[in-house]
């Protein structure tokens, strides 16, 4: 009896015709004729309701829901949520779904309305943006089955409680692999470099042997021999590619709800696959007022699981962050020149400035590039006309925040040190740029 009450429900038409009775009972006292009718009314609806009741419950299994996600989410990424509906009464049901989402989307649950008849079923779909990893947990899927008469509703609570990882964003790694593979990432906006130079590296001059490539024959060494000699190259050889992850303060600043910290797992993760497909090894540092991970550059096939795993993990520490003990473990772990790609944000000259020592001794060892982030609202309000003084007074601030930004470029540059300014949403296409721009020229 307390599961039958526990699954009962009311439709709002029960309750209008429940009103409509009350009010006609009390006309009755003053009119007694139509009480009779009032009465004959009444026992009538109770003969539907019971019809109602018995259509919706003389079956255990009423209606089926089954929801359908990966086993994973990927955070700032629009992912698909599929329920799939199925009727199993002997006629068609309105119905009612209601699935409870993880709290941190910030909705009380998403809500649908659908037909289907008899032994149907129905496919519903909807998207889901997470904006920061972890763990997220999706309660009951409920649906409310109304029966033609339309007078009460079954709850049916089905798929219960079950927990998704949200994982840096897989599916724009995927993408970004695809387009690797068949050298389309120009699609996504990622500049073709024509590269310079041979895409071997020059190993000894040989004598010509049938078979060798005409096109190597050294004319010079040739002449001075006397015989024919043959330029021999070698494969050319892995590089190290470090995504390096600055962890502080300065990485929680949010861009459309998402911590700049997960813009830069995100094309860490991204630039990290696209960089072992291109035959280089991808590795990770993470770092800020102490070390975090350390993961040694290789181009394994499970290189990629680790570097996910790791990522997954990070989260901002509220503390300044500490380039003394980044450039310390560098230079005592890593002895081979790597391209370092650093993740971090500096919002003033004299921010950069007191990490600039730094930088400078990871550079002389290592190629290194620092990757920072433009403010956009500082960006919107430059755009924007003045009405007032006010207007002129933070526009004029803005105008110099943004200054600054471009003259942290310049420093960086005049010291031979790479950069990259950038919005958070080219961040990935921004990086993939310099990489393969750096890659063509030889420098890596």
């Amino acid at each position: 009896m307390k599961k039958f009450l526990s699954q009962l429900y009311f439709n709002k038409w029960m309750y209008i015709i429940l009103i409509v009775l009350a009010v006609l009972f009390v006309v009755s006292f003053v009119v007694p004729t139509i009480f009779p009718i009032v009465q004959l009314l009444f026992f009538i609806l109770f003969l539907v309701l019971l019809v109602d009741i018995l259509m919706l419950f003389n079956t255990a299994k009423g209606v089926h829901v089954k929801r359908i996600t990966a086993e994973k989410l990927s955070n700032g990424d629009e992912n698909p949520i599929q329920l799939i509906l199925e009727n199993f009464y002997k006629f068609p049901i309105s119905v009612r779904v209601v699935d409870e989402i993880p709290f941190q989307f910030q909705k009380r649950d998403v809500e649908f309305k659908s037909e289907i008849p008899s032994g149907e079923v129905r496919n519903i779909e909807y998207h889901l943006r997470p904006v920061e990893r972890g763990e997220y947990h999706f309660g009951f899927t409920r649906v409310f089955a109304l029966s033609p008469l339309k007078l009460i509703k079954r709850r049916f609570s089905i798929e219960g409680a079950k927990m998704l990882p949200v994982y840096p964003s897989y599916i724009q790694m995927r993408k970004y692999e695809l387009m690797a593979i068949s050298n389309r990432l120009s699609e996504f906006g990622v500049k073709k470099i024509r590269r310079i130079g041979h895409s071997m590296e020059f190993e000894q001059i040989k004598d010509y042997v049938r078979g060798d490539d005409s096109r190597t024959i050294n004319w010079k060494a040739t002449a001075r021999r006397g015989d024919l000699m043959v330029n021999q190259f070698q494969d050319e050889k892995s590089q190290q590619v470090y995504s390096v992850i600055d962890k502080g303060r300065n990485m929680k600043m949010p861009f459309e709800e998402m911590a700049l910290l997960d813009y830069a797992i995100n094309a860490a993760l991204v630039i990290s696959n696209v960089a072992i497909i291109k035959g280089d090894k991808a590795g990770l540092v993470t770092f800020s007022d102490r070390m975090g991970a350390m993961l040694k550059a290789e181009k394994k096939k499970l290189q990629m699981n680790s570097i996910m795993e790791i990522l997954y993990n990070q989260n901002t520490r509220f503390l300044e962050t500490d380039f003394a003990k980044l450039y310390v473990n560098i230079k005592r772990k890593i002895k081979q020149r790597s391209l370092f790609l650093l993740y971090t944000n500096f919002e003033s000259l004299a921010s950069m400035q007191r990490q600039l020592p730094y930088l400078i001794n990871i550079s002389k060892s290592h190629l290194l590039v620092v990757i920072f982030f433009e403010n956009t609202e500082v960006r919107k309000i430059i755009g924007r006309r003045t009405k007032s003084v006010e207007d002129i007074y933070i526009k004029t601030i803005a105008e110099k925040f943004n200054f600054e930004k471009r003259q942290i470029v310049k420093k960086l540059n005049q010291l031979g040190i790479q950069c990259i300014l950038t919005a958070p949403q080219d961040l990935t296409v921004n990086t993939i740029n310099k990489y393969l721009e750096l890659k063509a020229r030889g420098y890596i």
